[in-house]
């Protein structure tokens, strides 16, 4: 312990008591008459005892003032210097759950409502089990802030593979069946369907994709199936398609397109900006560009890129860039650009388990979220990171099969394989672009197209090189048919020579 005693300046205090009126002013001063208040004040400052109590004090007030204006309180330093921009945390969390009700059927289908809408129609469907009961056809409409049981039930006579809203009309949807058929609901009637094509006219297999295409009516859409057959209907008229064709690749402009040879489709995509062409992914691993208004099969399937090893189970263009689109399939998601059919211009790494689905951000158009088998919901961010996920959120235990995001960019609805749907929200920055996010992706986009091209160069340059070597060896071969005859007639005499001088040596010695 330590102690120690200091001497200070004792200062001592009473307390007394002012009769204080008025400010001060005398009893005999009326503090409310100007003038007798003027002469009052003159006659002070005119005492001279006045004088040298301001005298006295103005030294001190001057010592004061000074310090105040070389300590400056109020200043605010270093007001020059830039601000350093925050530092961005990315994170993902979920904000509700939606259970379907009764059976626990896998998510086949996500869409949200039209302009933004805050309504979410979800369709489920067990492929591998197939049950006559009616809960296990139902499909639901959800609103996002109600997850306690869905606003409107879907009542297809089969359960549904997808089903999606008209992005013209916020009440009408349109859906494909398990045994081929396709159907539209008009939710203001209720959950019956409105429509549905007759069995004869529908699809050979089960209805994998439908959407909605750019038309005058904004009644007409289109489906796939793995049957590889494509089909446009129009709502107004279920009673059959208004157009088909066959996903045949055929090899010249005479041979026919044949459904015997047609290659099952697995994803479908459709650009309204560009009203007569789609994208179809096949269970092959190809992605083939379409043509509606194709006059000879050529022209009808014009470009196809070897995608993926197995089907493609996502396929989507970037909703700024049209040129470049996403794949996902197998363990991998691949960003292609339609000016490069022998391979993507950016990819991910493979990962340890299977990728179900894809799809970029509306408003970051250079995020691309990717659902997982693990339940993990990965968002790849090309401006920031290209080599590993920005974000990854592990959602669930179970397989995350569906994903679709929101339009206004902040929510991601993931469905799983136990027949929940997970509504996450992205971190501010996931879901908002920059100014200059545009222009950065574009120099990225341009700079990988351009590397890409000059590799298939390269490579052609190299396979025709190789080409001809082949066949200036087969013409010499041809040509001369004795040439093997004659080389090996040089070794034997020039073994025999050899051998005839190294006796010759021995001899000698």
């Amino acid at each position: 312990m330590s102690e120690h005693w200091v001497n200070s300046v004792r200062a001592e205090y009473t307390s007394s008591g002012v009769n204080h009126v008025e400010g001060g002013w005398p009893k005999d001063i009326n503090m409310n008459d100007p003038e007798a208040a003027q002469r009052y004040r003159r006659k002070i400052e005119k005492d001279d005892a006045y004088i040298h109590a301001v005298m006295h004090l103005g030294h001190s007030m001057e010592h004061n003032i000074l310090q105040n204006n070389a300590i400056d309180m109020y200043e605010t330093y270093y007001s020059d210097t830039p601000s350093i921009p925050p530092v961005e945390k990315s994170s993902c969390h979920t904000v509700n759950v939606y259970r379907e009700p009764g059976a626990r059927r896998p998510v086949r289908a996500l869409s949200w409502q039209a302009d933004g809408g805050a309504r979410l129609a979800t369709a489920h469907a067990d492929v591998e089990l197939m049950r006559t009961s009616r809960n296990t056809q139902l499909s639901y409409i959800w609103d996002i802030e109600n997850a306690n049981a869905p606003e409107l039930i879907i009542k297809p006579p089969l359960p549904l593979l997808d089903l999606q809203y008209n992005p013209r009309d916020q009440h009408v949807l349109v859906g494909g069946m398990m045994n081929g058929q396709v159907g539209w609901w008009d939710v203001r009637k209720g959950g019956e369907p409105a429509g549905i094509c007759p069995p004869h006219v529908a699809h050979r297999d089960l209805v994998r994709n439908v959407l909605f295409i750019n038309s005058k009516t904004g009644a007409e859409f289109f489906s796939s199936s793995p049957d590889g057959v494509v089909k446009w209907w129009d709502t107004r008229n279920m009673s059959e398609p208004t157009d088909s064709m066959i996903i045949d690749i055929v090899k010249s402009t005479t041979d026919t397109q044949n459904i015997d040879h047609a290659i099952g489709i697995s994803a479908l995509e459709y650009e309204a900006t560009i009203p007569t062409r789609f994208m179809v992914g096949t269970e092959t691993g190809l992605v083939i560009g379409g043509n509606r208004k194709g006059k000879n099969p050529l022209e009808k399937l014009p470009s196809k890129y070897e995608a993926h090893l197995g089907p493609v189970y996502a396929l989507q263009r970037n909703p700024t860039f049209l040129k470049n689109f996403l794949t996902v399939g197998d363990w991998t998601a691949r960003v292609w650009s339609e000016d490069c059919r022998e391979s993507s211009i950016l990819w991910t790494y493979s990962h340890r388990t299977k990728l179900t689905d894809g799809a970029w951000n509306p408003i970051r158009f250079s995020l691309m979220l990717v659902t997982q088998w693990d339940g993990c919901l990965s968002c790849w961010d090309l401006l920031r990171r290209r080599s590993a996920p920005i974000v990854t959120a592990q959602l669930c235990d179970e397989p995350l099969l569906r994903l679709r995001p929101h339009e206004g960019g902040l929510l991601v609805a993931c469905g799983s394989s136990k027949g929940t749907i997970y509504l996450a929200e992205l971190s501010q920055n996931l879901g908002t672009a920059d100014k200059n996010d545009k222009q950065l992706l574009t120099h990225i986009l341009e700079r990988e197209n351009k590397r890409e091209r000059i590799l298939e160069a390269r490579m052609r340059e190299l396979r025709l090189k190789m080409r001809q070597d082949r066949d200036c060896g087969q013409q010499m071969t041809e040509s001369d048919p004795t040439a093997n005859d004659r080389d090996l007639e040089e070794a034997t005499a020039e073994y025999m020579q050899t051998v005839n001088e190294m006796q010759a040596r021995q001899k000698s010695q």
